[in-house]
């Protein structure tokens, strides 16, 4: 069991003594806290190892106009679909954890659906995000969704946040100036080595200090999100666009 997350282990093991577990949990949470790992553990402790046991992640993409990016995308889920459609090889549960859910593109949020609607057999479905928001309300509702916290006793991630500070450091001298310098600032981005969906993570984590004044640029850089993962967004038109209302 995960450092941290006592609660939920015995809140789930209690369920599967009893053979009372859902088919589909959604696990919610800020990133590196261990939602993924814990879902793997769990799987485990239930019986299912491989072959009964499948991970889906997003898939990187390459584009010259709009940049890096990833999705999850519909022939994936079709691949769980095919995946769940046989019998389980250990007799006892097929799992399938979906890592990012929130990044399911709109077609395979869809695809899932029906998974959820018509469970086959033993089934276990986990659905790991930090945005849960981005979740369609479909899905959401058909999920039990188990809540995950930062303990005080999980290690810092360094290297990411030496990283974030890297980015927030280049970042806040921008935010008060004219529109020629935050022009200037996105123009030297060097989008090899920095992400708009990273940019927007330490925007936001720096904004929630103070939610109420920056309301409006948090209910923005969550639109962008949104289009990041369901849209073909222009990186650097979508940051010019951030920064001028900042």
């Amino acid at each position: 069991m995960l450092v941290g997350h006592k609660k939920q282990w015995e809140f789930l093991k209690k369920k599967l003594d009893v053979d009372q577990l859902s088919h589909a949990y959604l696990f919610t949470g800020e990133e590196g806290i261990g939602k993924k790992l814990f879902a793997k553990e769990f799987a485990e402790l239930a019986g299912c190892k491989f072959p009964d046991l499948m991970t889906v992640k997003e898939q990187n993409r390459k584009d010259e106009k709009f940049g890096d990016g990833g999705e999850i995308k519909i022939s994936q889920i079709r691949e769980v679909q095919n995946f769940l459609s046989y019998k389980s090889y250990n007799g006892l549960y097929k799992t399938v954890i979906i890592d990012d859910a929130e990044k399911m593109n709109q077609e395979a949020q869809s695809c899932f659906l029906k998974t959820l609607e018509e469970p086959k057999g033993k089934t276990l479905l986990f659905l790991i995000t930090s945005k849960p928001d981005m979740i369609l309300p479909t899905i959401f509702s058909r999920c039990q969704q188990v809540k995950f916290f930062r303990s005080k006793d999980l290690p810092v991630n360094k290297e990411k946040l030496a990283r974030e500070q890297e980015i927030l450091k280049e970042l806040l001298p921008v935010l008060n100036e004219d529109l020629a310098k935050k022009f200037k600032y996105v123009k030297g981005v060097d989008w090899e080595k920095q992400s708009l969906v990273e940019t927007i993570y330490v925007l936001q984590k720096y904004l929630r200090k103070d939610l109420i004044k920056n309301k409006k640029i948090l209910e923005l850089t969550e639109d962008l999100n949104k289009k990041l993962l369901f849209t073909n967004v222009n990186q650097r038109l979508a940051l010019e666009i951030l920064l001028m209302e900042t």
